[in-house]
């Protein structure tokens, strides 16, 4: 095994760079003693609503409980259909599931990786409420289509925006293959992920573009009852302390994680632009690698992760290879939603996540990554393809 050592990602140059900032947002809480629902959380609120540009933003325990809360807000539940990407982490499909509804699963573009418009439809029954697009990777889903879709079917919207903090939707004619109105395109043109549907649920898992440290997520909405039921839940279902209205959660984002958040606000789009440099290098290098398909470029991607297809089942070796060779590689997903033990022999094989399964690997990504050191492991990775 070799001594290089590069991770899939690379936490501590971000908190070197705002490590005075960071100190002295922890130390401001823990002096004031003010642990649950401080004043940063707020505040953060409020920062990160005007951000996004929406009415409502409401801090919660994770990005799994931002789903949950969502469609509890929304009245999604015990008979209901939501349709879904089969190529995600299992809480997407999870947060359906537990609030009693049922997830069907649409295939994705094998492109973009994100759910495929032109297969929704066909979907849709009389039990189908709402929809749930995943934008994967950092790169936003057929929102366009989509939320078209979801218009003429009386459709609620929920954004699983777990790894697009900061990802823009650009859809064009393009793009959205002219089956969209230019009514809808240019209503959505330049929005944030988030904004563009009934609710936006965040993450701000560690390991996110925003990230906090430990767990923690958003419920983002323009629609105020939706917000005023989110508000209740998170808080066991009470809009006044000791006065519990409906069975809610116990789901506040930790002031501590707010007070840090808040900080790390401010650099999220410095972030996510070296985030984009690092991917732009990647597809350069790359350009013309047989047996590697590399991800689109395209306008507002953020890329949570930079992820290729490796072809002809070379995937798992390649993958061996690297951590050889002391270069850390990860796969999301290995296993698609609906061939999950929890829900096996309930639906049938989506072909082309089955398939992206299996040739899918994410490379190490993150702001800071330099030059030198993306191009040792593309050359590592064209060494582990011959």
């Amino acid at each position: 095994m070799s001594q290089l050592k590069i991770p899939i990602l690379a936490l501590k140059p971000q908190y070197e760079s705002l490590k005075e900032q960071i100190q002295t947002a922890i130390t401001r809480v823990v002096e004031s003693g003010q642990f649950i629902m401080g004043p940063d959380v707020k505040l953060f609120e409020q920062e990160v609503a005007q951000y996004l540009g929406v009415k409502h933003a409401i801090g919660v325990n994770s990005g799994t409980d931002a789903l949950v809360i969502g469609w509890r807000a929304l009245g999604i539940g015990e008979g209901d259909e939501v349709l879904t990407t089969p190529f995600s982490f299992f809480a997407t499909a999870e947060s359906i599931s537990n609030v009693g509804a049922k997830p069907i699963f649409v295939d994705i573009d094998p492109k973009t990786f994100n759910l495929d418009p032109k297969a929704i439809q066909e979907k849709i029954t009389p039990r189908t409420k709402a929809i749930l697009p995943v934008h994967l990777y950092g790169n936003p889903a057929l929102m366009g289509q989509i939320r078209e879709i979801a218009q003429n079917n009386g459709l609620k919207v929920v954004e699983d925006c777990a790894q697009s903090f900061g990802a823009k939707y650009f859809g064009n004619c393009s793009t959205c293959q002219g089956s969209c109105s230019e009514a809808v395109r240019a209503e959505i043109q330049g929005r944030l992920t988030g904004t563009i549907g009934d609710v936006g649920a965040f993450s701000f898992f560690p390991s996110k573009n925003l990230g906090a440290y430990g767990d923690g997520g958003l419920v983002a909405t323009n629609d105020d009852a939706v917000a005023e039921v989110a508000r209740m839940l998170r808080v066991h279902g009470a809009k006044k302390k000791y006065h519990n209205e409906v069975l809610g959660y116990n789901s506040r984002l930790d002031t501590l994680q707010a007070a840090i958040l808040r900080v790390k606000l401010n650099y999220i789009d410095q972030w996510n632009q070296g985030r984009r440099r690092v991917a732009q290098q990647y597809n350069d290098l790359l350009a013309g690698v047989e047996g590697l398909v590399t991800p689109e470029l395209s306008d507002g991607h953020v890329f949570h992760q930079y992820t290729v297809r490796v072809l002809a089942g070379k995937r798992d070796p390649v993958k061996t290879y690297l951590a050889e060779q002391g270069i850390g590689s990860m796969v999301y997903y290995p296993v698609p939603q609906d061939r999950l033990p929890i829900y096996q022999g309930r639906y049938e094989v989506c072909a082309v996540s089955q398939q992206l399964a299996g040739e899918v690997l994410s490379l190490p990504i993150w702001p800071e990554l330099e030059t030198e050191t993306i191009k040792l492991i593309v050359e590592t990775l064209k060494q582990s393809l011959c």
